[in-house]
């Protein structure tokens, strides 16, 4: 297949189990790979030369601080950024090359629907666009703090119809461990911004979140799999509320 111009971007950290997969749906339409490690020590970087990956080395600095520097070592007009535990579909693939095609002034926001306990999800966890494909000359810059980071350009932006799969978590195990990691620095971003937490929003926060993401945005209908979804978005929001209250309730002992 003829390249486009095309740099695929992925920051990585341990990633074997699952790069193989996000490499090889795109690589062979992509005219460069940019690989920005931060210390892996399993076979990610192997596995990344095989797919002729330019690998560079990045100590971790943030998530918006390491794309950033991702960003600057592309070259090609247009950047697809994506995860490691990402995989583009066959349609999403084709829109891809129409929409390079077309080389519109715009940016392109993609949905990710998450592969979960043995299914993709179609409820739970959606709609999830993040921009992720844009023109390097659109300056496109990562802005966020400890959690959270998101892509912003100096042009306008689009929806691309089809979506990417989203292989999250490995499993419950993984995905409550990081559900830990995540709601306590969103908690940290949150008393940075100021915000506060109290008594009231530990019980009813936790508790609409369930509601939203179980029965409104129908994660039901996604069976066990949006059971566990919706009881872990509970669990964070429930985490992320206790955790900026004891960081407050230590900041105003001082």
């Amino acid at each position: 297949m003829t390249k486009i111009n095309l740099s695929v971007a992925l920051i990585v950290k341990n990633e074997e189990d699952r790069l193989p997969a996000t490499l090889k749906a795109i690589h062979d339409i992509a005219s460069e790979i940019i690989v920005v490690d931060c210390g892996s020590t399993d076979k990610t970087i192997e596995i990344a030369k095989n797919f002729n990956a330019k690998i560079y080395f990045h100590p971790w600095e943030g998530f918006a601080k390491q794309k950033n520097y991702l960003t600057q070592l592309c070259t090609c007009s247009w950047i697809l950024f994506l995860d490691a535990d990402e995989v583009i579909t066959d349609k999403l693939r084709e829109e891809i090359i129409k929409t390079i095609s077309l080389n519109q002034d715009f940016g392109y926001a993609i949905n990710r629907k998450v592969f979960y306990l043995g299914r993709i999800l179609h409820y739970s966890w959606q709609k999830n666009y993040r921009l992720r494909l844009v023109k390097k000359d659109q300056s496109p810059k990562w802005i966020g703090s400890h959690v959270h980071e998101e892509l912003t350009i100096t042009q306008p932006t689009k929806k691309l119809r089809n979506h990417l799969i989203h292989f999250s978590y490995r499993n419950i195990n993984d995905h409550f461990s990081r559900t830990v990691t995540y709601a306590k620095l969103s908690a940290l971003d949150y008393y940075e911004q100021k915000k506060s937490s109290s008594i009231i929003k530990i019980i009813v926060k936790p508790l609409f979140s369930f509601f939203r993401s179980y029965f409104l945005k129908l994660g039901l209908l996604d069976g066990f799999p949006g059971l566990i979804a919706s009881i872990s978005s509970s669990f964070y929001t429930f985490l992320k509320y206790s955790i900026l209250y004891e960081l407050q309730n230590k900041s105003n002992a001082k």
